[in-house]
């Protein structure tokens, strides 16, 4: 499995993003979010989704890039709830930003999220009885600072936070889940140092 590729932008357009390593061009497609992201920068690190379809005269493989993890995380949510494809997905993530299309999902903005071509009224009410739950369980509400303000987060010590998750995430967890984590543990206990935080949270993090 590819989890990013790392290199050489040498082709971009508004939907597909080709970058080089090792002598070897990828062709990834992109959002709007991703292209705005990394329209002229000359060296990227996209985050891969591979999808395979099977079926018919040939089988089908292909690799969507995305400029952060939280708008990889959002994409494969998307792609889970019955009548949103993966096309259909990237559309809702050139549409909206992944903040924003947390926030809808978050406060039920059934509205916003039908403004998006191809949504209709049902499509837009099943992502947010899916996904609800999902992005705030995942963290990646948090993490983009989406959803209903909570005055307990924003006290919380960010310097020790950002510093807690950055070394879970060198331990190999991912991003959203140690980041709700750590924020859960200082919470509780804001004068809490980073080592402690860490300790504590390998305890808790699933």
């Amino acid at each position: 499995m590819i989890e990013y590729i790392q290199g050489e932008l040498t082709e971009l357009t508004p939907a597909l993003a080709v970058v080089e390593t090792g002598g070897i061009g990828y062709a990834l497609s992109i959002s709007l979010n991703t292209y705005d992201d990394i329209q002229g920068k000359k060296a990227v690190k996209l985050y891969v989704h591979e999808a395979i379809q099977t079926g018919g005269r040939d089988d089908n493989y292909t690799l969507y890039g995305f400029a952060s993890k939280q708008e990889r995380e959002l994409y494969r949510m998307l792609i889970t709830v019955s009548g949103v494809g993966a096309n259909t997905a990237r559309t809702m993530l050139s549409s909206l930003t992944p903040k924003e299309l947390c926030n809808a999902i978050a406060n039920g903005n059934e509205k916003l999220i039908k403004s998006v071509k191809g949504i209709g009224l049902k499509t837009a009410q099943r992502v947010i009885v899916d996904l609800r739950d999902k992005i705030v369980s995942s963290g990646i509400a948090e993490v983009l600072h989406a959803g209903t303000p909570d005055t307990k987060v924003s006290a919380v010590n960010t310097a020790v936070k950002d510093e807690a998750v950055s070394a879970l995430t060198m331990l190999g967890f991912s991003p959203a889940p140690a980041t709700k984590t750590v924020t859960a543990i200082l919470t509780e206990q804001p004068d809490m140092v980073v080592e402690m935080v860490v300790k504590e949270a390998l305890k808790r993090i699933k």
